[in-house]
């Protein structure tokens, strides 16, 4: 008899076409908790990005494990870091071109994080960074990307999705292709190898 399929508590479609594409039964439980308030307790605390994107996965992790017993829940997180300040999927297309000029010819990092819970407990957790540099593109030029990107900037934290016309932003990145799209992806098929969800 096959695994029960992985829990995603999340409901970034992005994640769930990579897990999907990766040959991952998923079934998608998105978890409802409050990121604002967390971040703002983490910032007080004057934690890093990365233990930030942890306990905002863990978060999101535990809250569904706890409704499924027995069953494996994936929960994931994704942190923008700019010369110390953290940004946030922009709510407006007036947003996201604020925040794109505030990382024009600049260079940031992204950290993704997930974490793998059981019956309300962590299993296990990883984190990894890409540093993406900006180039200095013109306004009239976020201007038309705006148009042609429509909604689906504010889907992404970066108000930019470089699998697409993002990509036209960028000089140079550093780092893992999974990870700035929002998961540590082999990572997480290898911990899933070893829960037995997928063949070894």
């Amino acid at each position: 008899m096959p695994p029960e399929p992985l829990i995603l508590a999340s409901a970034s479609t992005a994640r769930a076409e990579m897990l999907r594409a990766a040959g991952v039964a998923i079934e998608i439980v998105p978890a409802r908790v409050d990121e604002g308030e967390l971040k703002h307790s983490l910032q007080q605390q004057k934690a890093d990005v990365e233990t930030a994107a942890i306990a905002l996965a863990e978060l999101k992790a535990l809250q569904v494990s706890r409704a499924k017993p027995g069953r494996l829940v994936l929960g994931a997180d994704q942190m923008l870091d700019c010369d110390g300040v953290w940004f946030d999927k922009p709510e407006s297309r007036a947003a996201a071109k604020t925040q794109l000029l505030s990382l024009r010819d600049k260079t940031h990092r992204l950290t993704s994080a997930a974490v793998l819970a059981r019956d309300g407990q962590r299993i296990w957790h990883h984190a990894d960074a890409a540093r993406l540099a900006m180039r200095a593109f013109t306004e009239s030029f976020l201007d038309q990307y705006l148009d042609r990107a429509g909604d689906a900037v504010l889907n992404s934290v970066g108000a930019y999705q470089l699998e697409g016309l993002g990509a036209q932003m960028f000089k140079r990145i550093e780092g893992d292709f999974f990870t700035i799209l929002g998961l540590p992806l082999l990572p997480v098929l290898d911990i899933l190898r070893e829960q037995s969800l997928l063949p070894r």
